[in-house]
């Protein structure tokens, strides 16, 4: 087995600003980390009230199945199309749903849930601490089962004291997995938030549910700005064979960039999230169009994809199939780019956060990020990705 000693080529600098320039600086962080299925310990489904509108759903969200009898429901049949929403109130399982309870075999219960949830509580108060001394303003969150889940954990001893506010919205994903975003409430105001529907389908015809692409509008620390979280199809089935749904995602994404940046060329742009494709590859290069380097940006090509540098040097995020990847990443528009400090913000630095403690460090997998699992154990550690961060800067 290959081991992952790419994690560890690049090995950066770790000086506060004071240090650095002489003077303090404004400074801001934000990133995201895949949270490896946060979910709670009980068995849930998808509830859809489709008797409004086939394309926007009177309501839907995560239940527990214990609820389902207080619920007017159709039995999900197990062909759930976009047609079954119409004049229908319908139950959808999660396929994830029976693995994450105290009777799976995982033995999924509530010891392991609050030590998952200190875990990523941990990593995300750490994030970009080293050189803001403090929480991010604003991170995004990959593979939460729903609105509880996130409300718990910005409730541990290490987040509660930031007042993290949340947004989030279910996404039809088949198992039963969303994107969101928290954020510092005293930092960043949120204007306008939506769910954009990523819909693939299958070599069947069938459609494939995956997550969405949430897009939040608002001010971070009064500059406008506009963040896109996404968590994009894995490639499950083969990397060539399942290309062409990331490409979709991309394209989708790059219609929601460009839509904001018409309506405001002012806005600046965050998109980030787990691509589950490196930055060289098609999605990103060829449909997102993000840039490698701040010389190609222009008009028409304005998205700098900030982890190409860092992918050129062999750093990862993840391994996947026992290769290392990048496939978590950090793109923004060219208005958050200047070569020198101004009383607006621009990215200073962008990182894969490694501390030692989320490094595994012995075994076949010595190197790999310290997962939350080993097959059905509970290993004691974080995610199965390293997460990333960009940190801004500003004159005071």
């Amino acid at each position: 087995m290959k081991k992952f000693s790419s994690l560890l080529a690049v090995i950066f600098s770790v000086m506060t600003f004071s240090q650095q320039h002489g003077t303090l600086r404004k400074v801001a962080t934000v990133g995201f980390l895949n949270v490896e299925n946060l979910w709670d310990t009980i068995r849930s489904a998808d509830y859809i009230d489709g008797t409004r509108d086939i394309k926007n759903p009177a309501f839907h969200r995560s239940i527990p199945l214990d609820s389902i009898k207080f619920l007017e429901a159709e039995k999900y049949d197990g062909i759930w199309s976009d047609g079954a929403l119409i004049d229908k109130k319908v139950i959808r399982y999660q396929t994830g749903s029976d693995e994450f309870t105290p009777k799976s075999a995982k033995n999924y219960n509530t010891k392991v849930y609050k030590t998952k949830l200190a875990n990523e509580a941990k990593v995300i108060s750490e994030m970009g601490a080293q050189y803001t001394k403090t929480a991010p303003a604003v991170v995004g969150l990959i593979e939460v089962e729903n609105r509880q889940v996130i409300e718990d954990l910005i409730k541990e001893p290490a987040l509660k004291k930031y007042d993290y506010g949340i947004i989030h919205y279910n996404s039809y994903d088949y198992r039963g997995i969303d994107v969101a975003l928290i954020y510092h409430k005293r930092r960043f105001t949120p204007t306008n938030s939506l769910k954009k529907e990523l819909k693939i389908f299958g070599d069947n015809g069938k459609r494939e549910y995956t997550r969405d692409i949430l897009v939040v509008t608002g001010f971070l620390d009064n500059e406008k700005v506009a963040f896109f979280m996404n968590h994009w199809p894995s490639r499950r089935g083969g990397e060539a064979v399942s290309l062409p749904k990331r490409n979709a995602a991309a394209a989708l994404l790059k219609q929601q960039m460009d839509s904001v940046r018409a309506a405001d060329p002012d806005t600046k742009l965050f998109a980030m999230g787990d691509f589950n494709d490196d930055p060289v590859s098609s999605s990103l290069k060829n449909y997102l169009k993000a840039q490698p380097s701040p010389k190609e940006l222009s008009q028409t090509t304005p998205y700098l994809n900030l982890m190409y540098p860092l992918y050129k040097k062999g750093v990862a995020s993840l391994a996947y199939q026992d290769a290392p990847n990048l496939f978590d990443q950090i793109i923004v528009s060219k208005n958050l780019i200047s070569d020198q400090v101004t009383k607006e913000y621009s990215v200073y630095k962008a990182e894969i956060f490694a501390p030692a403690y989320l490094i595994n460090k012995e075994g076949n997998y010595r190197g790999y990020p310290f997962r939350s699992w080993n097959g059905d154990q509970f290993t004691g550690g974080y995610s199965d990705h390293f997460p990333a961060f960009v940190v801004l800067q500003k004159e005071p």
